[in-house]
């Protein structure tokens, strides 16, 4: 990806974009006759620029100058909750060229679009030499929605000049929405991570859109356009058309379904920014709440109903891959404290569920655990009662025991219930949602096919290399492609209400299910 190997396994990701950006300076660029607005202004993109603001490659400055907007569609059409689902989404989307007056329409029916409202356009640069393509600009749309009802169902359309989802014509375009209700109500939410582009990732999203949730975790790892994840740039495997492939192929459930990401290793590309998520900003508008939007745009927080969800980056605090260790200073650690003791005192929240990237507990033989979580945040959520945990990384299924002080707190057999409140914390490794699988040194276990172990060999990444151990916490193993359903049962005030966790395989099979119970405040 044009720093040598040598260099890049002793650089942090802001050093590497400092390399990449010399190399690839505006001189560069300039002589070989490839400029856009991003590159000339030094940044990955412009918050706020139209697409007709856009300076278009040579190659096809030609083709935007005249193209007719009739002619070009959107699509990749992915939603994503704002800082209070009730009440705010986002609606993004890509168009495969320049063009004019971007805008999404809404309504409460699809012959009522009345409401039209003008879109965001943020344009991605990437020069050759960086990544597997030629010279590639990408148009990222945003258009974020407030003031909206909650519990209400929205229909909306994106177009563009020359394209206005309205006509007759194009109504089979139209996407619908819906926002958080107001109130404690059931619901359910499907998570996974290590996507990727694949037949296995198409067939899951399939199945995922049949869970009719309310909303999708996605772990880190989403579409693998840097293959090599780990931090560096000396992959010349990186293509970051691989991104228009992933939301096309993801549309089905995310036009409808709030999609939403922690970062993972290989979500860091060193090209548009020094923190490596210049490319994902682009991207992805999520909610804005974290503690450092300039650092780490993947860490936020939002309730839907009586469930609290904090997406982490574990990048900051990963011993194993330390290309952005330590990048927050420590600001997101206090931030999740704060943020745990909140949604603990709320009398609206019953349930914490905490999503991320690297695993705090797995046995894989790839990556296994990670130390820099178990060191930073597995006391805070034990002190906080956390009661479902979700990580990808290990690209297998893997559900613990409930642990508390690195141990076996309570075994958690296949249709058992935990109690966080007095038991510990389980923890879910859902990382095989379309990429390679990885394997276990222990016999697969999982619902139909127990095989109980009393310890299994593993190890954890801690600073200055792998330490091995013996555990006793592993308790569910899969193999396949999967991923994780949770079904939502709010109740009375002093009534237990409920987590019901499912592990689902690319079949439909359920490999693996147990219930996290908790009195309802």
């Amino acid at each position: 990806m044009g720093v040598p190997e040598r260099l890049a396994e002793r650089m942090s990701m802001a050093e590497q974009h400092e390399y990449l950006r010399t190399k690839f300076s505006r001189r560069t660029m300039i002589r070989g006759g490839a400029v856009t607005l991003g590159a000339v202004a030094g940044g990955a993109f412009v918050p706020g620029a139209t697409a007709q603001a856009a300076v278009p490659t040579a190659r096809t400055a030609p083709a935007t100058e005249s193209v007719d907007g009739a002619l070009v569609a959107p699509f990749g059409r992915h939603l994503a909750y704002g800082a209070d689902p009730r009440t705010e989404m986002t609606v993004s989307w890509q168009v495969p060229v320049a063009v004019k007056k971007p805008f999404i329409r809404i309504g409460a029916h699809p012959w009522d679009l009345s409401r039209k409202i003008d879109a965001e356009v943020r344009t991605l640069f990437t020069p050759a030499g960086v990544g597997a393509s030629g010279n590639h600009t990408q148009y990222y749309v945003h258009a974020k929605l407030t003031r909206l009802k909650p519990g209400r169902t929205y229909y909306y359309g994106v177009g563009h000049q020359g394209f206005d989802p309205a006509a007759p014509h194009l109504l089979g375009t139209l996407g619908t929405f819906t926002t958080a209700p107001a109130h404690k109500a059931p619901f359910t939410f499907t998570a996974f991570g290590d996507e990727g582009v694949s037949y296995h990732g198409l067939a899951n999203n399939s199945l995922l859109l049949g869970q009719n949730p309310a909303f999708h975790l996605h772990a880190g790892d989403i579409a693998y356009a840097d293959p090599s994840g780990s931090g560096q740039t000396s992959d010349t495997g990186f293509d970051s058309r691989i991104w228009d492939q992933f939301l096309a192929q993801t549309e089905s459930v995310a036009k409808s379904v709030p999609w939403m990401p922690a970062y993972g290793n290989h979500d860091m590309e060193a090209w548009y920014s020094p923190n490596g998520y210049g490319g994902e900003e682009a991207r992805w508008t999520l909610p804005d709440n974290g503690p450092d939007k300039k650092n780490l745009p993947g860490v936020y927080s939002f309730v839907h109903g009586n469930t609290a969800v904090i997406s982490l980056d574990a990048n900051d605090i990963s011993f194993e891959i330390p290309a952005n260790l330590g990048i927050s200073g420590g600001t997101q650690t206090k931030w999740l404290e704060a943020r745990l003791k909140k949604y603990r005192a709320s009398h609206d929240v019953d349930f914490i569920v905490v999503f991320f990237h690297h695993c705090a507990y797995c046995t894989s033989t790839s990556h296994a655990s990670e130390g820099g979580v178990r060191q930073e945040w597995v006391p805070l959520f034990e002190k906080y009662t956390v009661d479902l945990v979700i990580n990808g990384h290990n690209h297998q299924y893997e559900r613990t025991d409930v642990i508390k002080g690195n141990k076996v707190a309570k075994k958690l057999p296949i249709g058992g219930t935990a109690y966080p409140e007095t038991d510990g914390v389980v923890y879910v490794t859902a990382g095989a949602a379309g990429r390679s699988l990885y394997s276990f040194t222990a016999p697969l276990s999982y619902e139909g096919n127990e095989h109980d172990v009393d310890s299994v060999a593993s190890f954890v990444n801690v600073k200055g290399g792998k330490q091995n151990e013996t555990v006793a916490w592993s308790r569910v193993r899969y193999l396949d492609y999967s991923f994780l359903r949770v079904d939502v049962t709010p109740a009375p005030k002093g009534r237990l209400a409920t987590l019901t966790v499912r592990g689902i395989a690319e079949s439909g099979d359920q490999v693996d299910h147990f219930t996290v119970a908790r009195r309802a405040k």
